[in-house]
């Protein structure tokens, strides 16, 4: 059963199988988490992005993840570099990067708000989709055991607990209706 845990930090700082990055399609990593990950992660993150080469939005890539705690780096392309993140591409990139985190052997993955800051997309939007396919992964039977949302700051935390409050909530509802 994988377990789907928030949490408020520094994604940089988790000791888990692989952190996402929220990357844009040429996988060059400037500002934002992509940023975070280059400063901590040291050059061999940024090296095996260039290695890799661009990828197309809506997808994902693994690299190894240099100085940080986590094994890899799964790069979730959401937008191209300058670009804008839509609700599609976070899903999609997001799909693909939790996929491709079980063909790895990840048991443990932890994600940032996708496309949130940099991507422009709203922090309620990007906690509905974000949950949404993390639910859908977990009731598929993933191998996953948890995916850590790592939310930096309260307020990006606080959205993301009244979403996954909220889904809950109604999905308790739904079994009650069923009972009835």
């Amino acid at each position: 059963m994988t377990r789907i845990v928030l949490c408020e930090g520094d994604i940089t700082n988790e000791e888990v199988d692989a952190i996402v990055n929220a990357a844009n399609s040429a996988l060059v990593l400037g500002s934002g988490v992509a940023g975070a990950i280059a400063r901590r992660g040291g050059p061999a993150v940024a090296e095996a992005c260039a290695a890799h080469g661009p990828i197309e939005v809506g997808e994902a890539a693994v690299t190894g993840a240099g100085d940080l705690a986590a094994r890899l780096v799964i790069h979730a392309a959401g937008m191209p570099p300058g670009g804008q993140v839509s609700e599609a591409s976070l899903r999609s990139c997001l799909r693909a990067a939790l996929a491709l985190a079980e063909r790895e052997g990840c048991r443990t993955v932890a994600c940032p708000a996708i496309g949130a800051g940099v991507g422009g997309l709203s922090l309620q939007t990007c906690a509905e989709i974000s949950l949404a396919e993390a639910r859908r992964v977990a009731e598929e039977g993933s191998a996953l055991e948890e995916i850590r949302f790592v939310l930096f700051g309260e307020p990006a935390y606080r959205v993301f607990e009244m979403v996954n409050d909220a889904a809950k909530v109604e999905a308790q509802m739904r079994r009650l209706r069923e009972r009835s």
